[in-house]
């Protein structure tokens, strides 16, 4: 009855994860087959060696070895490693069952919290990473942050230069940055010439650019 309650747990915890916050936000297919995978896997075989003694050492083992061997598979983004740990921690602790069922579905309603709060659209939604390359080689970093400014039409947080190559005038440059807020015109603080042009059909866009043309 107790493992019965255990799997119940796991498999309503691993559909809210997958079907219920990783598919609508990112819907990447291959790693709902994967995530789906791993839990159901990491439950069986927790389950089926739980009773020895080797219990926590065994699921700090599979815990590691999972996760080096799909780590070095494929390059994943830092939020689907997020959510291919919470899967792999679903299933150790509905396997494992080493604590209170109580407990232990806590910890699981714990862990699916966690990802709805960290990974909801809404948290932090104006903040970036990219890796920008510029068209020259720019050495000082006061100047690559006004450069980066002026192009992003951004709040410029932080940059790392990977590259600078004075040979072929250009900078790589990794750069954190936070979108700027629209104002009532349609157009962005600091950037009073560019109007926000996004969610525009192409159409529109088309036929905009050819009046500008033609007056």
């Amino acid at each position: 009855m107790l493992t019965a309650s255990l799997y119940l747990a796991n498999a309503i915890a691993i559909l809210i994860l997958v079907f219920g916050l990783y598919v609508p936000r990112h819907r990447r297919r291959d790693l709902v087959v994967a995530y789906l995978g791993v839990n159901v896997g990491v439950i069986t075989v927790a389950s089926v060696l739980s009773s020895a003694a080797v219990g926590a050492g065994l699921g700090l083992g599979l815990f590691g070895v999972l996760s080096i061997i799909r780590l070095r598979s494929d390059e994943l983004a830092q939020h689907e490693i997020a959510y291919y740990f919470s899967a792999l921690a679903l299933g150790l602790l509905g396997g494992l069952a080493a604590t209170p069922v109580l407990v232990t579905v806590a910890l699981m309603a714990l862990i699916v919290a966690t990802m709805y709060v960290g990974d909801h659209p809404r948290l932090l939604s104006r903040y970036r990473r990219r890796l920008v390359v510029l068209d020259r080689a720019v050495t000082d970093e006061r100047e690559l942050r006004t450069v980066l400014t002026e192009r992003l039409n951004a709040d410029v947080h932080g940059v790392s230069v990977t590259k600078l190559d004075l040979v072929q005038d250009t900078t790589v440059v990794e750069v954190r940055y936070a979108v700027r807020r629209a104002t009532g015109d349609g157009t962005r603080p600091g950037g009073e010439h560019e109007r926000i042009t996004e969610g525009v059909p192409l159409r529109s866009r088309a036929r905009a650019g050819a009046e500008r043309v033609l007056s």
